[in-house]
């Protein structure tokens, strides 16, 4: 009885044929695409690109102590050696970037999951060949392009004459780049339309990001984010409410409550002369120059203030407009009125004019003193 072959066994051996030609009829069918979210690969983009600058300020603060002109000149050969460093431990060790991995993708092969077998559970993993011309496009690329623009703007290609051989080697840089640029811009259309190639080069190399780990969520945290719209929603709210206090209003009624009146009124500006606008210097101070010196600040359209001073029409007249309590920088009291500064200058030829006619004067009253008669010498 333990011998004999269980009931299920026979009818299991004659369905094995067309279970065969069922799998391989399935297998022809196009599976549903693979969809991978667009806003994680721009993500991991960007997370490069911050890696790359946080890495590249450590490397010149290293330089520091070096002569400017030695990091400015081997400039491009450092950013080399950093980008293959960088690409050596990420694209080509693990099959992705760092920022890549961060979000949780990966690098694979797409030339191996067309038609049907773009939804694989298994991806396959990028050939030694795709790695290798990832690097030299991205590590070595960069550094020509960078090396070749220094050259080409250090002898001034695009100066020369129309039919020299370097104007135009320049004229099809220029094209090319702009050919490029182009291209750029239409493979991020498509990207934006299937979110499969983010660049050219991954484009041509079929070279796309998928998660490397199907079953994880997506991590999202939100903590950064609600930080940065509670600091932006404070910030516009600061510059509304900015425009809406005088400052200098309220800076001077807070020396008031804290200063006494005597040390406020014991200033430097006390005792400027009288031809400079107090104003103007106390706007000028940041130049630090001695008071009175500075040509700048004298007075222009000078007009008196009810306490006695004097200063440029535009200076006194916008700080009144401003605070209606403006008090003066000199001796520190309320500006309540101004009026117009009108100087008497005195005619120094009429002066001396007089001083040489009074002289004159008293010789003739002298002479007309001698030349009386005596009453008593008639008689």
């Amino acid at each position: 009885m333990s011998n004999a072959t269980p009931f299920w066994e026979p009818d299991w051996k004659r369905v094995q044929a067309p279970l065969s030609a069922l799998r391989r009829q399935l297998a022809s069918f196009p599976s549903p695409p693979l969809r991978i979210m667009k806003v994680s690969q721009l993500d991991a983009d960007l997370l490069d690109d911050e890696l790359l600058e946080t890495m590249k300020e450590q490397l010149w603060s290293a330089f520091a102590l070096f002569k400017p002109s030695f990091k400015e000149k081997f400039k491009p050969e450092l950013t080399l050696a950093l980008n293959l460093v960088m690409y050596k431990f990420s694209v080509y060790d693990m099959g992705a970037t760092y920022g890549s991995q961060l979000q949780n993708l990966i690098y694979r092969n797409e030339r191996k999951h067309s038609g049907g077998l773009q939804s694989t559970a298994k991806d396959a993993p990028l050939t030694k060949t795709q790695k290798v011309a990832y690097g030299a496009v991205t590590v070595g690329g960069q550094y020509i392009m960078e090396r070749l623009n220094r050259v080409v703007t250090a002898q001034g290609w695009g100066e020369l004459p129309e039919d020299n051989i370097k104007r135009k080697a320049w004229n099809l840089l220029q094209r090319a780049g702009s050919i490029f640029r182009i291209v750029t811009l239409f493979n991020f259309l498509a990207f934006l339309y299937a979110g499969k190639y983010r660049t050219v080069l991954e484009r041509v190399l079929s070279m796309r990001l998928v998660y490397s780990e199907r079953n994880s969520n997506r991590q999202a945290s939100f903590e950064f984010l609600n930080r940065q719209m509670v600091w932006h929603a404070f910030t516009e709210f600061l510059m509304f409410l900015m425009p809406l206090i005088n400052v200098s209003k309220l800076k001077r009624n807070v020396k008031r409550m804290l200063l006494p009146a005597a040390l406020m009124s014991a200033n430097e500006l006390a005792v400027l002369p009288a031809h400079i606008c107090a104003i103007c210097h106390e706007n000028n101070n940041a130049s630090s120059t001695t008071p009175g010196t500075s040509t700048s600040t004298a007075i222009y359209n000078p007009y008196i203030t009810n306490c006695g001073h004097v200063y440029c029409y535009y200076c006194i007249k916008t700080k009144m407009m401003i605070d209606d309590e403006w008090c003066c920088l000199r001796c520190n009291s309320k500006v309540e009125a101004i009026t117009r500064h009108v100087e008497v200058a005195q005619d120094k030829s009429l002066e001396d004019k007089a001083e040489d006619t009074e002289p004159i004067n008293n010789d003739v009253d002298a002479v007309v003193q001698d030349t009386s008669v005596d009453p008593s010498e008639k008689a």
